[in-house]
């Protein structure tokens, strides 16, 4: 190696450590080791001056990360001064420039030069957006390949994430070896032979020794790139799983490659894996991504300022893309992850942010604090007193609906925890202020039975209790025409429907409060028309479906959080056992006793995730089998998913009127319905549904004096299965069964499988618990500090937001 060649190694392998943050991993075995081969490979002549040149670098793996930036930058700056003269005979003949090869410029060197000429105008960004054929090695086949893995350009190839990483760290001697996973060996090759096989197989062996040992590595191919590069007498890195065969260690088809100089890209660290297509190979993809890192990474601007980067720890992103392609450490890994996790989140926590402003930005709501006395007449006309959760919600709400700023608030609570009497006494003082409130409903069925309740805790107010109007679709004619009237005189104080309400041709006179109950059974576009009823109403969503705090940023971001996180005295707990499949005919036994007292009974049929029609059919064969084999004598219905709204409604009727003693259902069984009667959920495949939708099938009974009980029959056997739904018999904590379900299932219980996925996402993930807090928090300073984001420090985070919230995004 010529002495100049020599000195750009040194110098890119310290510019490497220098991007790597003084870490010590540039190299493999550390700097210093590099050092020593190194200077032994220095011509005679040159020998003392590369000594003082790398002095400062002695006993850098003992130093502090400051204390080897000093080092680190003091040699690159003795690099970048002119070199003195080396006498001729410093240099092997075969080392003067007539004989070296000259190289020819890459299509790589050829943009990076054109983009340090100012030959492109657009610098930095245009040569990110570079096709990837301008990279070395990428032809017209391989640029086609990538296309088909949704690469393009050189930013795309950027952001080509691994799969996951393959450990292959800490190289071991090969007596130590353990024959338990992945493992790594440094050793010399002995000998290599090729040897043709039937079919056009080549096997390649290779005899690997060191101090301890010796190894064999064999590979199968049917074209023979290996043995002309492993040859003996080469000290390499040979990772992957070796067995015992013969009484000798072999590695059937390892990652190798050679020690000396080089970084390691496939041996003797977390080596990435990354999604292929035909044709392509890790090997390549690989070395193509670490050569466009080392290119380019530099270049991708970072949009993030250095305040909030040092506000939550984040990584550089050049550096953070570098370390989740080719981490230093599984410390680094992490950190590379939750930088670009961090930026993915950012732009959706501005996006809903921004949106609740221009909510709230636009006309006036309407003061409704006229009516606030009215409130205290209502609570003591109740039979009983609020919780103190309760009442701390209430106060919030009443707080904010005084206020011309309109409203955007979720109230979460578990099961029974009385949301309705809260949204009940909100929606007094809207209409004693002369304004009306609407709630909405997702069935027919929660309407009505909303619509009672309200009547119910309204009727002690006497005279002074505010009218209540119910409208769904099966109000037709001449009642309908009535009712719409009412609604557009003002006459209906309190409107309680379905999705009528949201109807074109009903018009409110004073809309001033809407309450929306299940939120997440509708979309963003209901909840707009329903506020485009008033002049901008305050809007107040209920659920009782528990969503843990992370994801509710997210769904509802554009939303205040308040949670009712106490149950009413008295409210009695579900008994809940989970149950072997062996234990099927006691639990029938146990249905048909409880029918025997008077009670009704829940039976939940598997989940079939494949398919609604599939799950059908398996719920009427369930049913079919009940009434014949198990419960002949007994009044059974049958509830899925592909039943008419109608056929549904008239089924949970007859429940209600107690016309029959047990339902048959799929998970479609309706949140909130109100069965006081019914004291059996009886859950077949329990181990197939979530801890959360289990809890919500689980608040189905209960509701009546009587004891109520949950059932848990799981169809596998396992250990683990039952030890997962064991947790219901010990919780009934809805939000922390929530928690636990996001951070071992993910989002679809709460989504849908459909939405569980996050559009255009790379790295974030669902459970990115921390890291959706902190980015909600700086998404509140730069809405707060520079809503508009147009600060020169903001602009990149500006145009991030734009291109994300440009998709059909439905996040709520």
């Amino acid at each position: 190696m010529s002495l100049n060649s020599s000195i750009d190694l040194l110098r890119r392998v310290l510019d490497l450590e220098r991007r790597r943050g003084y870490t010590n991993g540039a190299v493999i075995g550390g700097l210093e080791r590099f050092l020593e081969r190194w200077l032994a490979g220095q011509p005679a002549g040159a020998r003392a001056r590369t000594e003082r040149l790398v002095a400062p670098l002695v006993g850098y793996a003992a130093r502090s990360v400051d204390e080897r930036q000093a080092a680190i930058e003091e040699v690159l700056a003795a690099l970048d001064r002119p070199a003195p003269a080396v006498p001729a005979e410093a240099v092997p003949a075969a080392s003067t420039p007539a004989a070296v090869p000259v190289r020819p410029r890459s299509r790589t060197r050829a943009v990076s030069r054109r983009r340090s000429d100012g030959g492109n105008e657009g610098g930095a960004a245009d040569s990110l957006e570079a096709p990837v054929l301008a990279l070395r090695g990428v032809g017209s086949a391989n640029a086609e390949r990538l296309r088909r893995l949704g690469v393009r350009t050189i930013r795309d190839l950027l952001y080509h994430f691994p799969r996951y990483h393959l450990d292959y760290r800490a190289a071991k001697p090969i007596r130590d070896l353990s024959f338990e996973g992945f493992e790594t060996v440094l050793a010399t090759v002995w000998d290599v032979k090729a040897e043709r096989k039937a079919g056009g197989l080549i096997v390649i062996r290779a005899t690997l020794a060191d101090a301890t040992g010796t190894a064999e590595a064999v590979w199968i191919r049917r074209k023979d790139y290996i043995s002309s590069e492993l040859r003996p007498g080469r000290e390499v890195a040979v990772s992957g799983e070796a067995r015992i065969v013969g009484g000798h260690p072999v590695f059937k088809d390892p990652e190798w490659e050679p020690v000396a100089g080089a970084e390691t890209l496939h041996t003797g660290r977390l080596v990435p894996v990354y999604p292929l297509v035909d044709g392509l190979s890790e090997r390549f993809l690989r070395r193509l991504i670490k050569q466009t890192l080392d290119q380019y990474a530099s270049l991708v601007p970072d949009p993030l300022p250095a305040a909030i980067r040092d506000e939550f720890g984040l990584l550089e992103l050049p550096v953070a893309l570098m370390q989740a392609h080719f981490p230093d450490s599984d410390r680094l890994l992490a950190a590379g992850k939750r930088r670009l996790a961090f930026d993915e989140w950012l732009v959706v926590q501005v996006g809903v942010l921004r949106r609740r402003r221009a909510w709230e930005l636009g006309d006036p709501a309407p003061a409704l604090g006229a009516g606030a006395d009215r409130v205290p007449l209502f609570l003591e006309s109740l039979p009983f007193r609020l919780t103190g959760a309760q009442e701390r919600a209430l106060t919030a709400i009443r707080e904010r609906i005084e206020r011309t700023r309109p409203m955007s608030l979720l109230l979460q609570g578990d099961v029974g925890s009385g949301k309705t009497v809260v949204a009940a006494a909100a929606m007094v003082q809207a209409a004693a202020s002369g304004y009306q409130a609407a709630l909405m409903a997702p069935t027919e069925i929660l309407a009505e039975q909303h619509y009672q309740t309200l009547l119910r805790l309204l009727a002690p107010m006497g005279d002074r209790a505010p009218q209540v109007v119910l409208l769904t679709g099966s109000v037709k004619g001449t009642e309908r025409r009535r009712r719409y009237q009412a609604i557009a005189e003002g006459a209906a104080e309190i409107v309680v429907g379905t999705h009528a309400l949201v109807q074109e041709g009903l018009t409110f006179c004073r809309l001033g409060l809407v309450v929306i109950d299940e939120q997440h059974r509708f979309g963003v576009h209901q909840r707009s028309i329903l506020r485009q009823k008033g002049y901008n109403p305050h809007v107040l969503v209920m659920s009782a479906t528990p969503i843990p705090r992370t994801l509710a940023l997210t769904l509802y971001g554009d939303l205040d959080l308040i949670v009712i996180d106490e149950l009413p005295p008295g409210r009695q707990r579900i008994k809940t056992r989970c149950l072997r499949p062996t234990d099927r005919p006691r639990a029938y036994t146990f249905v048909r006793q409880q029918v025997a007292e008077g009670h009704q009974a829940f039976i939940i049929c598997p989940l079939v995730e494949e398919s609604e029609r599939l799950e059908a059919r398996a719920a009427i064969d369930e049913y079919q089998r009940l009434q014949r084999e198990v419960f002949p004598d007994l009044r059974l219905g049958l509830l899925h998913g592909r039943m008419k709204p109608a056929e549904k409604e008239l089924v949970m009727r007859q429940f209600q009127r107690r016309e029959l003693d047990v339902l048959v259902s799929t998970a479609v069984v309706e949140v909130g319905i109100d069965v006081p009667n019914a004291t059996v959920m009886l859950i077949e495949g329990a181990n197939r549904f979530g801890l959360a939708q289990l809890h919500q099938f689980r608040g189905r009974v209960g509701r009546g004096e009587a004891p109520s009980y949950c059932l848990l029959i799981a169809d596998s056997p396992s250990e683990v299965a039952i030890e997962r739904l064991k947790i219901l018999e010990r919780t009934h904590d809805g939000f922390d069964l929530a928690e636990q379900d996001l951070r071992l299932r993910g989002p679809g219980e709460f989504l849908g499988t459909r939405q569980s996925g996050l559009p255009g996402f790379k790295v974030a993930r669902w459970g990115d618990g921390e890291v959706i807090e902190h980015a909600r928090r700086a998404a509140e300073y730069l809405t707060r500090e520079d809503p508009d984001l147009e600060a020169p420090e903001h602009c990149l985070i500006r145009r991030m937001v734009e291109r994300f919230w440009q998709q059909d995004l439905d996040l709520s």
